[in-house]
């Protein structure tokens, strides 16, 4: 079974225009791997000085202490993705 390749973005303009910076190695890093990744990394990307908040505010969300679990966040995330036909 071979995988599809990822599909662009809405906006493609963004995702061909990355800063040089982290995001942009860790996109690179991934599609050279042949994985997915979250699309949103090419926003990070993009304009890094504009979502350097919303990557930390994520990353709290999603991974700090809390009644539910980091996996069990993951797994709504991954729910509501699906609901909404969004690939996660």
């Amino acid at each position: 079974m071979s995988e599809q390749p990822m599909q662009p973005m809405f906006l493609p303009e963004l995702e061909g225009n990355p800063k040089p910076g982290p995001w942009a190695e860790n996109i690179r890093a991934m599609q050279a791997a042949g994985k997915e990744y979250p699309q949103i990394w090419h926003l990070f990307a993009y304009r890094p000085d504009a979502t350097e908040h919303l990557a930390r505010f994520t990353q709290e969300v999603m991974r700090a202490p809390a009644p539910l679990s980091p996996g069990m966040r993951e797994l709504i995330a991954a729910f509501t993705s699906y609901v909404n036909q969004c690939p996660f």
